[in-house]
């Protein structure tokens, strides 16, 4: 009763404020060709200043001081003051839902559902009829998958996934030094077993490095990043989609938590067995992120199973230092060669996660005003591509980066970042890579020809060796997997204060309690510790958890596609 009541208070507020600005349900067509001249977006630049939570850390934020945050004011009026979370986020939303104090926009990722269930965030469907032309051009036929659920057809978050994306690189998987791989005479790299080799051979030939142990394998198990680096890798090695937690059957779409998984049992005993023979980083499981990045930027650490935005300060720094044969080269990895990753198979447009507005926003229209500005071909341009003449310039009707910008995005990733804002104020709906704007220019400088640029010569070098252009080439394609109707497990919420919350949390603290606890035991007890594991789970009612998400996931199904 609670979610209901939330949202009638939501609506009745919004309708009120539009109402009081003259909306008109036929006010709301978009404009056949919306950019930020269009009056609905751009008519109003009094200087004004936005509050913003996000979820997301972002140590490159510039605070508006790039040359695209000034150019973002200088065109909109807007100021925004971004927070990020100093501790765990889902403290911190807790925390406003129960205090009922809120920032005008907020980005609360996968903790959203409690700030509907408080009745903090804003149906944004009558502000988008009226305000957003540019946002729903962009949505297009996706503009239901941003509904809540069949029973909730509000509107609560614009999603910052990209439309229409296309892949041309991978930033994730097994990484590698290029170091390791050239001494070794870029040896295949598709198995664990062959992963496994490589850095074995190297750390024999090479015991420290720059005076420091060298560091086979080291794994982040910070918080909630124990996903990312630790766990997630058992499901992609054994040829399943990344669904969050769960391990969805693609025909019947019958879920369970997919540590459950006989087939993952033997992933985390290779992990095992990694420590066992002294090629797993000992401090695995008790650093810290930023000990984790220090010693990505030492150059000793020669293997990393993580994303490229997890662990890219670290790189960035070798970049820094010239070290760019200590920098990663990506691979997909599996137990065996008869098994294909999973990582790119299509999910179609995942809404979910994203940025929205709050019932204490100071100005609920502007705030939609300068989302819709950031979705024009204008925005997206600035945000993606940052200032013409400094950025990127023009050369027969093309947009191309300056040498000068090239060579700081090549060398010096994060401070080119800070310096000049780029990719900074992805905070509205947008297009995603492959994706052409009416000039026939790329949105976004992210495609075949841009990436090679972006690589440095110790990449080029890796990639040639491997037959391959980008490190996507490496990885079976999109369309040998069909497609998931549901997007992605993991951007389905759980209904605050469920059951099925509940029993997740319990087994989530079980996981990061019994995998550690696995992978660190000796090879004789490894069985002894999983067996416990899976008792602890059956304890606290995973099963019915799983039945209690395949009908989350059928409900998506028919939210989507029906």
């Amino acid at each position: 009763m609670k979610k209901k009541t939330a949202t009638m208070t939501a609506v009745l507020l919004i309708t009120a404020i539009v109402t009081a600005t003259g909306c008109t349900k036929d006010a709301a067509q978009p404009s056949a060709t919306p950019n930020s001249t269009n009056a609905t977006s751009s008519n109003d630049t009094t200087p004004i200043t936005f509050s913003i939570y996000s979820a997301d850390p972002n140590q490159d934020w510039d605070d508006m001081q790039s040359g695209v945050g000034k150019k973002i004011k200088e065109i909109t009026g807007v100021t925004l003051k971004i927070e990020f979370p100093v501790g765990p986020s889902d403290q911190k939303v807790g925390l406003m839902a129960s205090s009922g104090e809120y920032p005008d926009l907020v980005m609360a990722k996968g903790d959203t559902q409690k700030l509907i269930d408080a009745g903090a965030m804003l149906d944004l469907t009558p502000l988008i009829d009226k305000y957003g032309p540019n946002i729903k051009k962009v949505y297009g036929d996706y503009f239901k998958r941003l509904r809540l659920s069949n029973e909730d057809h509000a509107i609560y978050q614009l999603p910052t996934a990209q439309v229409n994306q296309k892949y041309f690189d991978s930033e994730g998987g097994f990484e590698l030094q290029h170091q390791v791989l050239k001494e070794l005479g870029y040896p295949k790299i598709k198995t664990l077993q062959d992963y496994e080799n490589a850095i074995k051979a190297y750390k024999e030939k090479h015991p420290t490095i720059d005076g420091k142990p060298t560091i086979g394998l080291s794994l982040l198990a910070d918080d909630w990043r124990i996903l990312i680096s630790v766990t997630n890798p058992a499901f992609y090695t054994t040829g399943a989609p990344d669904d969050g937690e769960f391990y969805i059957d693609q025909n019947t779409y019958e879920s369970k938590y997919h540590f459950l998984r006989p087939e993952e049992k033997e992933y985390f005993r290779w992990l095992n067995h990694m420590n066992s023979i002294g090629l797993l980083d000992p401090e695995s499981f008790v650093q810290k992120y930023d000990q984790y990045k220090a010693k990505i930027a030492s150059g000793r650490v020669l293997g990393l199973i993580d994303q490229k935005w997890e662990y890219g300060e670290g790189e960035n720094v070798l970049k820094k230092d010239g070290k760019f044969d200590q920098t990663y080269a990506h691979f997909p990895v599996t137990m065996n060669e008869n098994i294909k990753d999973h990582a790119f198979q299509d999910t179609g447009y995942l809404a979910g996660n994203g940025i929205g507005i709050t019932t204490k926003a100071k100005d609920p229209v502007r705030a939609i005003k300068f989302l819709d500005w950031l979705a024009s071909d204008e925005g997206q341009v600035l945000v993606n591509w940052g200032i013409e003449g400094v950025d990127y310039k023009v050369e027969n009707g093309k947009r191309v980066i300056t040498p000068e910008a090239q060579d700081k995005k090549t060398n010096n990733p994060s401070a080119y970042k800070k310096e000049n804002g780029i990719a900074n104020y992805w905070l509205s709906a947008r297009y995603g890579d492959g994706v052409k704007d009416p000039s026939g220019n790329y949105y976004n400088p992210v495609f075949p020809e841009q990436i090679q640029k972006n690589y440095t010569q110790a990449d080029k070098d890796t990639l040639k060796a491997y037959n391959a252009t980008t490190y996507l080439d490496l990885w079976p394609k999109p369309e040998e997997f069909p497609v998931r109707k549901y997007g992605a497990a993991w951007t389905i919420n759980h209904p605050t204060g469920s059951d099925l919350q509940v029993t997740f949390q319990k087994s989530e603290d079980i996981m990061k309690k019994r995998i550690p606890e696995a992978i660190l035991a000796k090879p004789e007890n490894f069985d002894k510790v999983w067996d416990a594991f899976m008792a602890d789970l059956d304890k606290v009612g995973v099963k019915k958890m799983g039945e209690q998400f395949t009908q989350m996931v059928k409900d998506r199904v028919k939210l989507w596609n029906e």
